[in-house]
């Protein structure tokens, strides 16, 4: 790993201690990855459209999707390869944060390939039976977080949003606790993803600020001056973020509307895991449903389309999740989209004020 080597030669040749510095390898980071996505995704695409790796478009859904069947699907895989070399170019591997959280961001990408697959190779919009999603999904996450609290002293304390004394200790509860905060964003990402850039834009708007997040509670000065918990080794996450946010700008170039290639399962439950995981390290995982919003109500719009429907019969929206409430609405698609993006940004702006307000 290049990272290891530029280390160990700081010693005797100074002028390498830049690579030391966590900012400079989050730029270098960021465009490795970008230039990566950017410059694979012709290739990457193309190779779906022979394998006719097409999407299926549900037949209760609004009419307009209709076109986009047949579109290439699990573009996800484009965002996750394009992750390998700079990962081992730049970042810390032997950081124990940074494995795991690689770990569920990859193992939550098996599971997305494993739905995808089934669902084109059977033409339908079913996929992998959700019990065993969910049970997969558990299962790699709390293998996860069992890990770090058990051989790495992973603090299992849960801090409350805008109070700063207001602190739990779960003990190993927190295990359970964290999966479900993994597992919830993973399927809330899955959730939104249903409509031309909609669901990556609000990805790398989180990943951005939890990367930031991750730098200052890695950063023991920074830490104990706003009062936050400092997490030894978080700071490696930083240019794992940048990754995720450059991954992302690559994928929207070929997302964006009218979409070449949609992100698929792959691509949502591994950007969702990897969200979680990042909320959870940076021990933000309550500010999570803020900083998620947008994810967090989609998810919640069909929870309570769903739970209705078996109680009274009756639907209390158009369409499920809330973005095809308001296409059916009228709205057009890419109002939609850019007024998710712009509501996802105040949001990420109002999570970075909790910084002084906690």
């Amino acid at each position: 790993m290049l990272y290891q080597w530029l280390f160990e030669l700081s010693d005797s040749f100074s002028p390498l201690n830049v690579f030391r510095y966590i900012t400079l390898r989050s730029f270098l980071a960021f465009f490795t990855t970008f230039f990566i996505c950017l410059w694979w995704g012709p290739q990457y695409i193309r190779k779906l459209k022979e394998k006719h790796f097409g999407q299926s478009i549900r037949d209760d859904g609004p009419q307009t999707h209709k076109k986009k069947a047949g579109t290439p699907t699990m573009g996800g895989g484009l965002i996750l390869f394009s992750l390998v070399i700079p990962v081992l170019l730049w970042i810390d591997m032997t950081n124990p944060l940074v494995w795991t959280t690689l770990l569920v961001t990859w193992g939550f990408g098996l599971i997305g390939y494993i739905d995808d697959h089934l669902k084109v190779s059977k033409k339908n919009t079913k996929g992998l039976s959700g019990k065993i999603r969910l049970l997969a999904e558990f299962l790699i996450s709390s293998v996860a977080l069992f890990v770090l609290i058990e051989f790495y002293q992973f603090t299992t304390q849960v801090h409350i949003p805008f109070f700063k004394n207001l602190i739990f200790d779960f003990g190993y509860f927190y295990v359970a606790f964290g999966a479900l905060v993994i597992v919830g964003t993973a399927n809330a990402v899955n959730l939104t993803d249903g409509l031309d850039g909609l669901a990556i834009v609000p990805v790398i708007i989180s990943a951005t600020t939890l990367g930031l997040f991750a730098y200052i509670v890695g950063h023991f000065s920074i830490a104990q001056y706003l009062q936050i918990p400092h997490i030894i080794g978080a700071g490696e996450l930083a240019p794992v973020a940048a990754c995720i946010v450059a991954a992302g700008l690559g994928f929207l170039w070929f997302n964006t509307y009218p979409a070449q290639v949609f992100m698929g399962d792959v691509g949502s439950l591994s950007l969702g895991g990897f969200l979680g995981m990042m909320a959870v390290l940076t021990k933000n995982e309550l500010l999570m449903i803020l900083l998620g919003g947008v994810f967090v109500v989609e998810a919640l719009s069909v929870i309570g389309q769903v739970a209705s429907f078996k109680m009274t019969g009756k639907r209390i929206l158009k369409m499920a999740p809330l973005h095809h409430h308001f296409e059916l609405g009228g709205m057009t698609e890419t109002k939609i989209i850019v007024r998710f993006w712009i509501i996802s940004i105040l949001l990420a702006v109002l999570c970075l004020a909790t910084l002084k307000l906690r």
